[in-house]
């Protein structure tokens, strides 16, 4: 047999507080690390220096870098889906109030260790459960809910399809401006950015369908 089919990807979790403290102290370490070098530059040893923690403890918890990364990849993705859901909670209550949130959310969200992002998830063996997809799920579902007490508003022939296309297309953008060499950055150009996605978002949905019904 080839390959290690038996090989665990998912680290042991904590369940005291001060492990969890120094677990997050070493994410922490290993997210600072991996910014600025990169995943390749990432080592376990480097990480425990940076965390303060001895090199052992990191191995109690973790069989390697590997893991590591698997756990990284998990904390940086929960965190934007708790991200985008409070931004929305918070959102003016109508719809160009949710696509604004949405927009400016996702946007910063994507932006945030934009250089790492990307890499976490091409860093993924094909083995392990797709988290990066997961969360691409949860925050397109998160748009679909908010969106859903004001889609009395929307002019398109099926709102619940058109909602779909919109969580799709902002999604794509921001994610696709995570990854280009132009991308917008700094808080005026992103705002401006999120602002054009947004006023994008709403026209479409408040413009009826321009094709008639499908030929036979």
């Amino acid at each position: 047999m080839t390959g290690e089919p038996n090989r665990r990807t998912h680290y042991r979790e904590p369940r005291q507080v001060r492990s969890a403290e120094t677990l997050a102290r070493v994410l922490r370490a290993a997210e600072d690390i991996a910014s600025s070098t990169g995943l390749d530059a990432m080592t376990i040893s480097g990480v425990a220096e940076r965390a303060g923690v001895a090199v052992g403890s990191i191995y109690r918890r973790f069989e390697g870098k590997e893991q590591l990364i698997t756990a990284l990849t998990e904390r940086m993705l929960e965190r934007r889906e708790e991200y985008v859901a409070e931004r929305l909670r918070l959102a003016d209550p109508s719809l160009s109030g949710v696509l604004d949130a949405y927009s400016h959310a996702l946007l910063q969200s994507f932006a945030d260790s934009s250089n790492l992002f990307p890499e976490l998830l091409r860093a993924r063996k094909s083995g392990t459960p797709d988290r990066g997809a997961r969360t691409i799920t949860e925050l397109h579902r998160l748009l679909l809910e908010a969106a859903a007490p004001y889609a009395d508003q929307i002019r398109r022939s099926d709102p619940g399809t058109a909602l779909d296309t919109t969580a799709r297309a902002v999604l794509g953008a921001c994610f696709h401006n995570s990854l280009r060499p132009d991308a917008a950055v700094g808080e005026a150009a992103q705002h401006r950015y999120a602002e054009e996605l947004s006023d994008m978002a709403l026209a479409y949905l408040l413009t009826p369908d321009r094709r008639g019904a499908t030929p036979a």
